[in-house]
């Protein structure tokens, strides 16, 4: 019944399903495989990105200007004095990581830690660990009690 189906006109359905995911999935090793390959240089070899990887770049890039706009807009308005709430606004603002929320801040790394352990505490804040193809990620969110902390 395959066989027949592709006879009579069907095998580019077969394509689609096979040449869209691949699309999606080659550069991605690609990417990991020249982070794990030091040798090479960002100039030897460059991905071919699908269209629809593009335009989701070009979202994102969109997207977080957009949030930094805002955020400014926000910070001109009222700018938190403890680096508590500093930390606990870059998260409200969108900064995920320990290392964009360290560097952001010019804070030292026991000292972000520490303030991060309070907050979590507190309830302000929460840790998500993720499971993906580079290893596990932590990601920090802040709750509905520290956005109300923060705005407030």
């Amino acid at each position: 019944m395959i066989l027949g189906m592709a006879e009579q006109g069907f095998m580019w359905i077969y394509l689609i399903f096979f040449l869209i995911p691949l699309a999606r999935i080659i550069p991605r090793l690609v990417k990991k495989w020249r982070k794990g390959n030091k040798t090479v240089s960002e100039n030897q070899f460059t991905p071919n990105y699908s269209r629809i990887e593009q335009r989701q770049e070009s979202f994102e890039r969109q997207e977080s200007f957009e949030r930094q706009e805002s955020s400014q807009r926000q910070e001109s308005s009222q700018r938190p004095q403890t680096k508590e709430m500093q930390v606990l606004g870059e998260l409200n603002k969108g900064v995920k990581e320990f290392n964009k929320i360290q560097k952001k801040l010019d804070i030292d790394n026991q000292k972000l830690e520490n303030i991060l352990k309070d907050l979590e505490e507190q309830g302000l804040m929460k840790v998500i660990k993720k499971k993906g193809f580079s290893g596990i990620k932590i990601e920090l969110y802040p709750t509905d009690k520290g956005f109300k902390r923060y705005y407030t």
